[in-house]
């Protein structure tokens, strides 16, 4: 993976224009073709496999006129009068009359109406007008919802107070406001403050802009097609810009750190994406991994949450592979440190002074104990208040004090009760009831619900046209968010089995309430389970990392004392009220996926920073040894970038508090929480006191697990390695160089090689047929080495083997399975003729293939092994192994190789097989293009003199069969121009 990004960086930093345009043509698309599409975005509270949800969509098909969304006009006239006096009456059935006659509203019931229930308060100074929608919630119009409040309004002129119930009316869409624009100029700051370079802090920010602009986009355009809740698209935007900044961060951050140092600025560029940019990808994609999750919970408008922002977190990390890169290829040597500047100081160690970051760790390392405890008592007294979490959707009573939605709660709970501001409803299939007792067992069901402890008042069952259903409204005398309410359905629903069989018919639970009370009740049971797999997975992946048991159980379990913490901190303030004057908060149930949602993305933040800062200490541990000073050198070097990173996120979340929306301003306010508990209590106070503990036996792993678990390599220690093979690679011949290179696997591998020819010489390999093969399929990367490294025209092994695939053919004449043995020359060759050609080639020519089978017939005369005049339908089977490799080598070059690899076999006696392969090495290098390198496969034994005779090209040697440190001999050379590369034989 780090290989793959520095080789994507690389591209992007040497075409910046290309990379940029590329980006703002896809930000322009985006948001052009979301805006264009104009998809409304709306609140979907259904949750699929719940008796509520079931009960609701056969409510559709059995009572449409009573399944749409309904709403409440609540009037209430000044004490000590009545509102069935004129000229209140009047005033109000004009009002109910009118909203009435709307399009889209079904009926509007006056609470005069003889088929009004219970809408006139017992001491009858307040009434409630009932509006019944044709559609559901996400059907109405704002028009619709405007004209249903301009006729309730119009009620305050008959000295009427007037208040509006009901979902439609919350305040459910958000909006951008000029706080959450302060949380980017904090982070401004911040960069500034970290790089001491404007250009170097504008870059992580116009990359995350642009990001989250992309993902903008494509959920106005999704919208169009799927319910998308509104606060979907804020959610995605608090997180797209707080990831898109700080992972730009980390890899600016070690750019301008290698470029302190001397690095050229496009090596460096693709290092530190090669480098801090994997970490990145592995902390993305496990944020990415966690939010998706959420869609296993089975809730729609979550999985909808979970997704959008999954798809920021990837923009975000798509924008730091491939724009940053770009971005810094325009600003090129404008991104070093001045020699002499702070930043330059700083950067390259120079400064005498310990950095802030070494000189804390030192003071937790003195007394390690005493600060793990402390850490962890501040974050379990923090996390008391979330013993008593209580979980709701969004109602009236959460909207702002001076809203209509929330003055219409207040005004309906004050004149009915609370339970009237969310009646249940019960749903009774009476196709399976007895015809002539009907009626009475529908009010049998009645009275025994009206008997369930909690229940304030039933209305009469009222049957559809059709007398197959029947529905009973139940108004509970708690509110909707309530505990009571939810023993009070859980009741109901108890009790449905008993009316089954007495009565014959089923019964169910339905309503907005009871929707709500099932998504709360679904979520609360999800919440330990997700927690389960949110740890496990952390604990696994970090054990990948880190190569280590003990260092990702502390950090599995750490991560749980940061999220509870920030669960206590919502809960006090959203829930118990603290602060809620500062923070313009409604005291209420939280919401109701707030917390899934928190432990998902806190979750993977955590993640990054405990790689940024571990990381660095295995590193200097495996480097030193020295598990104590690994601890301080890798917290000092992660400690600034890690702090900046979190001081970021911190202000990004917090500014969607103070003037955010209700829904919005407690995830913010947990994330902001969460992100701070756990960069500077948990990773920079908790972690290096428990490392320091712990010693070596930190990175004790058992050698079994070492075995089976992959390598991620999340510090690059395999890019590393591949750039130091590079600069290997700069000194050796420019044909194929092998440095220590053992070929195989490891329990069949050749002896240490060590040599190399320039381009376009001939290198022969000597050795067991086994041994060559293995030394072969190396160098054509169709295998990794087991120990050492080699290239063959510039590309390494290991690390560039699909690029080897594509440029070294590999001719093995010794053996044919039977299929093989029965393909024509012309047909193979006419084959790879074509894949040389490319797609676009178009068919080949005859002549084309005539040429080439008249090439290997007068070549294979020549060989004199006996073979049979080749023709366009000789089988390769009817070959001798020098003709055959012939063939084979013609056919292979019609592909174009820059490195062709031949060997004949085992071969016959010393004589004629040194005879042949002389001539087979002769014909080769005639069809071969002057810049083919010929590596040609031989056993042990013959006079390599002999054989490179007639190639007339610069020729080397290897042994596989020699003795260690002498796998490289020397071999005369007929050819006029002798090879003086290093490694090369002359």
């Amino acid at each position: 993976m780090a290989l793959l990004l520095f080789r994507i960086s690389r591209g992007s930093y040497r075409h910046p224009w290309r990379v940029l345009s590329a980006w703002l043509l896809l930000l322009a698309l985006a948001l052009g073709v979301g805006v264009a599409a104009g998809g409304a975005l709306k609140e979907s509270f259904a949750i699929p496999g719940t008796q509520s949800q079931a009960a609701l969509d056969r409510l559709g098909e059995v009572f449409p006129e009573a399944a749409g969304a309904s709403a409440s006009v609540v009037v209430v006239t000044p004490a000590g009068d009545s509102i069935e006096d004129e000229p209140y009456r009047s005033a109000i059935d004009a009002a109910s009359e009118r909203i009435g006659e709307l399009d889209g509203v079904s009926q509007a019931l006056s609470p005069f109406s003889e088929y009004a229930t219970d809408a006139v308060s017992d001491d009858a100074e307040a009434g409630i007008i009932r509006v019944q929608f044709d559609g559901t919630s996400e059907d109405i119009s704002d028009e619709l919802i405007a004209d249903v409040t301009e006729a309730g309004t119009s009620l305050q002129d008959s000295g009427l107070q007037v208040g509006f119930d009901g979902q439609i009316f919350q305040n459910l869409e958000y909006g951008l406001t000029p706080t959450e624009i302060l949380g980017v100029v904090f982070a401004a700051i911040v960069l500034l403050v970290a790089f001491g370079s404007v250009l170097a802090a504008g870059l992580p920010l116009a990359s995350a802009i642009v990001g989250v602009g992309v993902t903008m986009g494509g959920i106005l355009f999704a919208a169009k097609f799927m319910v998308v809740s509104s606060a979907t698209p804020l959610l995605a935007v608090m997180i797209g810009l707080a990831v898109g900044i700080d992972y730009a961060l980390f890899v600016v951050s070690r750019h301008r750190t290698q470029l302190a140092n001397g690095m050229d600025a496009e090596e460096s560029t693709a290092t530190a994406v090669g480098t801090a940019g994997n970490a990145v990808v592995f902390a993305g994609v496990t944020v990415m991994i966690a939010l998706l999750g959420l869609v296993i919970v089975g809730i729609p408008f979550l999985s909808v949450m979970g997704i959008a922002a999954a798809a920021a977190v990837f923009t975000a990390m798509a924008a730091v592979i491939t724009l940053v890169p770009a971005l810094l290829g325009f600003a090129g040597e404008r991104m070093r440190p001045k020699a002499g500047s702070r930043a330059f100081r700083r950067e390259t160690g120079a400064d005498a002074k310990p950095t802030m970051g070494r000189r804390w760790v030192r003071l937790v390392m003195k007394a390690p104990l005493p600060f793990a405890l402390a850490v962890i008592a501040i974050l379990g007294t923090l996390a008391i208040p979330a013993l008593d979490l209580k979980l709701a959707l969004p109602s009236g009573a959460s909207e702002p004090e001076d809203s209509v939605a929330h003055v219409g709660y207040d005004l309906v709970a004050e004149h009915f009760g609370p339970g009237a501001n969310g009646p249940l409803i019960v749903m009774v299939d009476i196709t399976q009831g007895d015809n002539e007792t009907l009626l009475d067992d529908l009010q049998l069901i009645a009275d025994r619900v009206a008997d369930v402890d909690g229940v304030d008042t039933v209305g009469d069952p009222l049957p559809n046209t059709t007398v197959d259903s029947a529905i009973i409204q139940v108004v509970p005398s708690t509110g909707p968010d309530d505990d009571e309410t939810l023993r009070v359905v859980g009741e109901i629903r108890d009790l449905g089995d008993e009316l089954e069989a007495e009565t014959g018919m089923a019964t169910s639970v339905t309503g907005a309430t009871a929707i709500a009370l099932d998504i709360s009740d679904r979520l609360n049971q999800a919440l330990l389970p997700f927690a389960a797999v949110v740890v496990g997975l952390s604990f696994f992946l970090l054990m990948m990392v880190f190569r280590s048991i003990l260092v990702p159980l502390k950090a599995a379990l750490s991560f749980l004392l940061s999220v509870f913490a920030a669960f206590g901190v919502v809960v006090a303030i959203f829930q118990w009220g603290w602060f809620a004057d500062a923070l313009h908060v409604v005291p209420g149930p939280i919401i109701s996926f707030m917390p899934i949602l928190l432990m998902a993305i806190i979750f993977g933040l955590a993640m990054d920073y405990e790689v940024f800062l571990v990381s660095g200490m295995r590193e200097a541990y495996v480097r030193s040894g020295d598990a104590r000073n690994a601890v301080e050198t890798g917290f000092a070097n992660g400690a600034r970038v890690v702090t900046a990173a979190a001081l970021i996120m911190f202000f990004v979340f917090a500014a969607f508090v103070p003037e955010g929306a209700g829904v919005i301003k407690a995830i913010a306010l947990g994330l902001a929480a969460g992100i701070f508990f756990d960069a500077f209590l948990v990773r920079m106070t908790l972690v290096p006191a428990i490392m320091a503990m712990l010693g070596k036996r930190a990175w004790a792993l058992p050698a079994w697990l070492e075995r089976i678990l992959p390598d991620l390599d999340v510090e690059g220690e395999h890019l590393r390695h591949y750039r130091q093979n590079v600069e290997w690679m700069r000194e050796q011949p420019d044909g194929i160089a092998m440095g220590e290179l053992v070929a195989g696997t490891e329990t069949t591998a050749t002896r240490p090689v060590t040599g190399g020819i320039e381009r376009g010489g001939v290198l022969l390999v000597e050795g067991q047929l086994a041994e060559r093969r293995l030394l072969a399929a190396t160098l054509a990367g169709r295998i990794e080495p087991v120990a050492g490294h080699a290239h063959a025209h510039g590309h390494l092994t290991p690390g560039d083997e699909s690029a080897l695939m594509r440029r070294v053919a590999v001719v093995d004449a010794s053996t044919l399975d039977a299929r093989s043995a029965e393909l024509t020359v012309g047909a193979l060759l006419e084959e790879r003729l074509r894949l040389g050609r490319g797609a676009a080639g178009g068919p080949v020519p005859a002549a084309l293939v005539d040429q080439g089978v008249a090439e290997v017939s007068a070549a294979a005369a020549r060989l004199r092994d006996g073979s049979p005049r080749v023709q366009t339908d000789t089988n390769l089977g009817e070959l001798r192994p020098a003709s055959r490799g012939v063939a084979l080598a013609r056919i292979a070059l019609a592909e174009n190789p820059e490195v062709l690899i031949v060997d004949l076999g085992p071969g016959a006696e010393p004589e004629v097989a040194t005879r042949l392969a002389s001539s087979l090495l002769a014909e080769v290098s005639t069809l071969a293009p002057p810049d083919t390198t010929i590596v040609l496969g031989l056993p042990s034994g013959l006079d390599p003199a002999a054989i490179v005779g007639a190639a007339r090209r610069p020729a080397g040697r290897i042994r596989l069969d020699a003795a260690p440190g002498a796998s490289a001999d020397a071999a005369p050379s007929t050819h006029a121009a002798t090879s003086t590369h290093k490694g090369a034989l002359a």
